[in-house]
């Protein structure tokens, strides 16, 4: 028990620095908020217009790119000191680690996270364009029972009901 004395008082002491360290600023300077201090800015500027509802996906996505590389370094510089004493089973495990790491990569790139630029044109399907396909033929009208033939269709702008 007398081997973790020492990291007890460490914890005491950094608890009670945090507690000294809140009485005095409390002390010293009392809470007094205004409408002035609760306002939200970013390094000092006051947003002036909203922010957008919705963040684009694509930073996301490139925030995972970040750490999955972040990841693949901070495993791959311990395999660089010892490698030579891990043998053929340290590069068969580091070569099964980057292939995974790579597929990851593969899926965010054929997904378009670094596709920046302005967005593509998908061709449209040859269902879409053919001649046998019509107002009437693709959309089906609902809730039209029981109601007067004396209201004119979608296909009838020309005829005036009085």
């Amino acid at each position: 028990m007398a081997q973790y004395l020492p990291l007890f008082m460490l914890l005491v002491l950094a608890v009670a620095f945090g507690g000294v360290s809140i009485l005095m600023s409390r002390l010293l300077n009392p809470p007094k908020p205004t409408a002035v201090k609760t306002m939200p800015y970013e390094c000092g500027v006051v947003d002036l217009v909203d922010p957008p509802q919705r963040f684009p996906v694509k930073f996301f996505l490139v925030a995972m790119i970040f750490v999955i590389f972040d990841i693949e370094i901070i495993f791959y510089y311990p395999f660089t000191m010892i490698y030579r004493e891990l043998g053929g089973f340290g590069i068969a495990a580091i070569v099964i680690f980057s292939a995974a790491v790579f597929e990851s990569f593969l899926y965010l790139v054929s997904n378009g996270v670094l596709d920046w630029g302005p967005s593509r044109h998908v061709r449209r399907s040859e269902l879409a364009l053919s001649r046998d396909r019509t107002v009437e033929s693709t959309i089906r009208r609902v809730g039209t029972e029981g109601r007067s033939d004396l209201q004119p269709n979608i296909g009838d702008a020309d005829k005036v009901v009085a």
